[in-house]
């Protein structure tokens, strides 16, 4: 997702959009170590975006 398109939602909206790229992370995680992952920049694209909104999560506080 961009970031002016996170920038538009709510702090609540943020935290749900979070929880579901942390449950999202876990499954590419648990993919890699059995070996059935074929996208592996996935995981980079996930861990990029839980900073970003983040980052969004802080300044919006």
């Amino acid at each position: 997702m961009e970031l002016k398109q996170l920038r538009a939602k709510s702090a609540e909206e943020l935290q749900t959009h979070l929880l579901d790229l942390h449950k999202e992370r876990f499954s590419l995680r648990m993919q890699k170590a059995t070996g059935q992952l074929a996208k592996t920049h996935d995981i980079r694209r996930v861990r990029r975006e839980i900073a970003r909104v983040n980052m969004l999560l802080g300044q919006k506080k």
